[in-house]
């Protein structure tokens, strides 16, 4: 195999990942591919829920073919005992004769043991091949094992004149096109939130409502310390379809406290299907929800809410949607406008939706 070739079916593995993202639970969503003197004889992606894992669907496919094969693989091979035996031992019972891994596990469970399983049996193993495009493909995984936080991303979608819209009122500042990409976007994360006043001015779902994804809608999440959110908005109407955790909070900013939730509406958003969670600040917040299994974290809705997360240093993408038209006077100015950014942060991308521009900035590994 040349360098190239090693890159090509990398490549392969990675766009395999990324699609099951959103649906393997809390276990990464890996992709493998088996080649067999130049071509690809099993390729697979980790099962929705988690199970089965890549590696032994690949080599299913590729049956005896996988003896002396090389193998493609954007994540460690396991090494421990669950519901299943450990992938690197698979590979070594396939017979393959090199092992290519773009990211070594950070789980103190496989961190350099299933390639240590691999190596000891005589099979030839190199990492690190475009690690970059792997913690791009894994970055949530790798954020929960890491930092016990999910992967943070902020969409704000931001007129020509730096708005986000009109208090009070809904305003559209993208075209279709972008905003079936923040559906794309919502059927690859775990969650969704979004403050009390964005509720309040737009009565969002926040489901994916593209055909044949509608299965994919993330648990929806409000910050809403006084329990404003309407009984009859949309994402209560919805609970008992897609979950919904409506979070107390202390206020953020200059904000005044204005004393605790009342109980009598606690229990009818309880009795709507609705969760209630308390938590004292942001990070605690986030170290629940990862515990909870929630990997990935798409923040939707606010300026306040969005400075808060800017603020406590827990964003770690930004998804800036512009869009061609202008909100004037009065307009809600946006915390964060093209070209300027926050400091760490680095565009790594623009992509155009139709009229609308989209810039993606990533915060340095």
């Amino acid at each position: 195999m040349t360098a190239s070739d090693d890159r090509r079916f990398m490549a392969e593995a990675l766009r395999l990942s990324r699609q099951n993202t959103g649906l393997t639970g809390t276990n990464p969503s890996v992709g493998c591919v088996v080649v067999k003197n130049g071509e690809v004889v099993g390729k697979a992606v980790t099962a929705p829920g988690g199970r089965p894992h890549a590696e032994t669907q690949a080599l299913e496919m590729a049956g005896e073919k996988a003896r002396g094969s090389t193998v493609y693989v954007t994540l460690e091979p396991c090494s421990h005992y669950g519901r299943t035996p450990p992938c690197a031992n698979a590979l070594v019972e396939a017979g393959v004769a090199r092992v290519v891994v773009c990211l070594t596990d950070p789980d103190p469970r496989v961190s350099g043991r299933g390639l240590a399983i691999l190596r000891d049996a005589g099979i030839a193993v190199e990492s690190g091949l475009m690690e970059d495009e792997g913690r791009r493909a894994h970055a949530s995984y790798l954020m929960r094992q890491t930092k016990g936080r999910p992967h943070v991303t902020l969409k704000l979608a931001v007129s020509a004149d730096g708005m986000l819209g009109r208090r009070g009122e809904e305003v559209a500042i993208t075209g279709p096109e972008a905003r079936a990409e923040v559906h794309r976007l919502r059927a690859r994360s775990d969650a969704v939130l979004v403050g009390i006043g964005t509720v309040l001015s737009d009565d969002p779902e926040l489901t994916v409502r593209i055909p044949g994804l509608e299965n994919r809608s993330p648990i929806r999440i409000v910050l809403d310390r006084q329990l404003q959110l309407p009984l009859e908005s949309k994402l209560v109407k919805t609970a008992r379809d897609v979950p919904v955790i409506v979070v107390a909070l202390p206020p953020f900013g200059a904000e005044a406290a204005r004393g605790s939730a009342p109980s009598m509406k606690r229990e009818r958003l309880i009795k709507a299907g609705a969760e209630i969670m308390d938590a004292s600040d942001l990070d605690i917040l986030l170290a629940v929800f990862a515990a909870r299994g929630i990997s990935s974290l798409l923040i939707e809705g606010g300026a306040v809410i969005a400075k808060a997360f800017l603020d406590a240093g827990l964003v770690d993408r930004i998804l800036l949607f512009q869009g061609m038209g202008t909100v004037g006077e009065g307009g809600l100015e946006s915390p964060l406008t093209p070209p300027d950014m926050p400091a760490g942060f680095a565009l790594i991308r623009e992509d155009n939706f139709g009229p609308d521009r989209c810039f993606d900035y990533e915060r340095g590994f």
